[in-house]
């Protein structure tokens, strides 16, 4: 080290190198069922296997932690039966601590971790156009079935990125009819075709995957699944099949989506369009904000490049991260390690 080393920036260098970037969360309040819940047992497998839990999916990472933990407030928050909820967290194995972080914000949660190995699904990962698509998480939605016990039979899906203003019993009830996998909201009037390559619309052996189905978009983040159907069909192995099809002769461009779109589109159970006011992400970088769509709202989602909680942070929100913010648990960005 040089001797012309002032000690006041050894001290500075000290306490930089100390200073540990560990977002802090406050404490959630805790929610109670309303008098005409079912009760269930307080012992961990009753509730988890009792007919009258609700299971909720989310994956859970470091980068995206704010978001779900606005999710999982939003949820209890809106709930009229609260404790009859349990969380399905699928968390990549490097990120060991974040049980803690969701222990400490919400104390009472019911809830189980579930390690995802990256390398399960990695080998199957083709790059897309944003790279944020491309983490291997991001597909462990296909992985449910096998992830979740076997006395889980429905589970609602839900992104990271987005929060419930109304009972999620609601949505849990959908009906799925005779033989329908999953539900979500439809999206006829997107334009379909622009989720595949002209590679796929050109090889009849593949564009003919959907004659006689009316194949609309539905966006993955908001899902209810009968997982016994899954499990009973090997869903995971007929979207492994595209994925693995797209690494030899790039059929699609967008991540994990294309894939569910081929195997589901045109059956799945309709939702209607509240449960999913979708794209109010936006577009960040062009500073592009969204209005909601129009009808009744159930549940508020920021798919998309923008995020709300990182334009309140810039100090350029757009409107609807207003409604956002109430969920938001954050304390304070910067803690001194003790």
């Amino acid at each position: 080290m040089s001797k012309s080393t002032h000690p006041s920036l050894l001290i500075f260098l000290f306490l930089f190198l100390n200073l540990t970037y560990a977002a802090q969360y406050r404490e959630a309040p805790e929610f109670y069922n309303s008098p005409n819940c079912s009760s269930i047992p307080t012992d961990d497998d009753p509730l988890l296997c009792s007919p009258n839990t609700v299971h909720v999916a989310m994956t859970l990472d470091s980068a995206y932690l704010r978001g779900s933990m606005a999710a999982i407030l939003s949820v209890l928050q809106h709930s009229s039966c609260p404790q009859n909820i349990e969380f399905h967290f699928v968390a990549s194995s490097s990120d060991s601590d974040l049980r803690n972080k969701i222990s400490i914000s919400f104390p009472y949660l019911r809830f189980r971790v579930y390690h995802f190995e990256d390398s399960s699904v990695s080998r199957l990962i083709s790059t897309s156009l944003r790279a944020a698509l491309d983490r291997p998480l991001n597909y462990a939605r296909t992985y449910l079935a096998s992830v979740l016990p076997t006395c889980v039979h429905r589970v609602v899906y839900l992104d990271s990125d987005l929060v419930l203003v109304d009972d999620i019993a609601k949505l849990t009830a959908t009906r799925l009819g005779e033989s329908s996998v999953l539900a979500a909201p439809e999206y006829c009037n997107a334009n379909f075709t622009s989720y595949f390559t002209p590679t796929f619309w050109s090889n009849p052996s593949l564009s003919l995957t959907f004659e006689g189905r009316k194949a609309c978009y539905f966006n993955t983040g908001v899902m209810v699944i009968d997982l016994d159907r899954w499990r009973a069909g090997d869903y995971t192995a007929k979207i492994e099949e595209w994925m693995e099809l797209q690494k030899r002769m790039r059929i699609y461009e967008l991540g994990s989506l294309p894939p569910f779109l081929l195997v589901f589109a045109g059956n799945i159970a309709p939702v209607d369009h509240r449960w999913n006011q979708h794209g109010l992400g936006g577009d960040n970088f062009r500073g592009l904000c969204r209005n909601l769509h129009p009808g009744a709202v159930s549940l508020l989602h920021w798919s998309g490049k923008g995020k709300p909680w990182a334009r309140l942070d810039a100090n350029r929100p757009c409107p609807l991260d207003a409604l956002w913010a109430p969920y938001d648990l954050l304390q304070t960005p910067f803690v001194l390690d003790s």
